[in-house]
């Protein structure tokens, strides 16, 4: 069995979870969030606990055990407490700053970069140089960080560029470090 897929989820006080026709919905203070489930896969709730269990033992179907535990786990957490990246920007000039519900970011372009607003997900800026990005689905909050982040990846000279709050970017030795 898989060791995440037989691991038990707690559905905190202020979570409510139903299950109706292979769709998962859970709700708490932060929002609602709903969840297809995978064939072969059995969900049973049972008080304040969830556990699932698989129908059969082919390899997709076992895979698929401990996804579906994960996913449901990440929707139980992100409705009750909600999930935080933070991105910071590292050079000369560079700056962003909230333009409605967007972003507008100045990243050493000839133009302004602008980020449109994403349904679910809320921009703060903090100072000039610190962006967190917050929601309550785990997979959208990681995919927007990651697409602002691709906007200007860190080079690995200076370091310049937008990274995550605790990521260490190795710079390289240039020309001169060589001889």
């Amino acid at each position: 069995m898989s060791k995440i897929g037989k691991k038990i989820i707690i559905i905190p006080s202020q979570v409510t979870v139903t299950v109706t026709d292979r769709e998962l919905t859970a709700r708490g203070t932060k929002g609602e969030l709903k969840l297809s489930i995978l064939p072969n896969i059995e969900v049973k709730i049972e008080g304040n606990e969830i556990s699932l269990s698989r129908t059969n033992e082919q390899k997709q179907t076992k895979a698929n055990h401990g996804l579906m535990r994960s996913l449901i786990a990440n929707n139980i957490e992100g409705v009750a407490n909600s999930y935080k990246k933070t991105l910071k920007l590292i050079g000369t000039g560079y700056r962003a700053s909230t333009k409605g519900a967007g972003l507008s970011m100045t990243l050493g372009y000839s133009h302004v970069v602008e980020v449109e607003p994403v349904a679910g997900v809320a921009f703060k800026v903090e100072g000039n140089d610190v962006i967190h990005i917050e929601g309550i689905d785990k997979q959208l909050v990681g995919q927007v960080a990651a697409d602002i982040r691709s906007l200007r990846p860190p080079e690995p000279y200076l370091g310049k560029g937008i990274r995550y709050i605790d990521e260490v970017v190795k710079k390289k030795p240039g020309k001169a470090a060589a001889k």
